[in-house]
């Protein structure tokens, strides 16, 4: 499941430093959890997609390896964005 340019649009805008602002770790992450969400949502009524289900656990490995590298290179951008997007209980 992709999500539509317009939400991509208005993440950008919400986490990026600017406009054109995508590369950013904050932005990239928030555009990886809109889309894990998205496919979560799938799986409530297609629970048996499994094929579906491995490009589940390699965008969360994706997810992950970006929020270690945001973690190691700065602790409050790490902190703000675990916070924004509410990942940790």
């Amino acid at each position: 499941m992709s999500i539509s340019n317009e939400e991509k649009k208005e993440i950008v805008a919400k986490y990026g430093m600017n406009a054109n602002d995508t590369g950013s770790a904050e932005v990239q992450i928030a555009i990886w959890t809109a889309r894990i969400n998205k496919l979560i949502e799938h799986f409530n009524v297609h629970n048996k997609d499994l094929h579906s289900r491995l490009g589940l656990m390699k965008m969360v490995s994706r997810r992950r390896h970006l929020l270690d590298f945001l973690k190691n290179k700065d602790k409050n951008r790490y902190q703000e964005i675990i916070k924004k997007l509410d990942l940790r209980k």
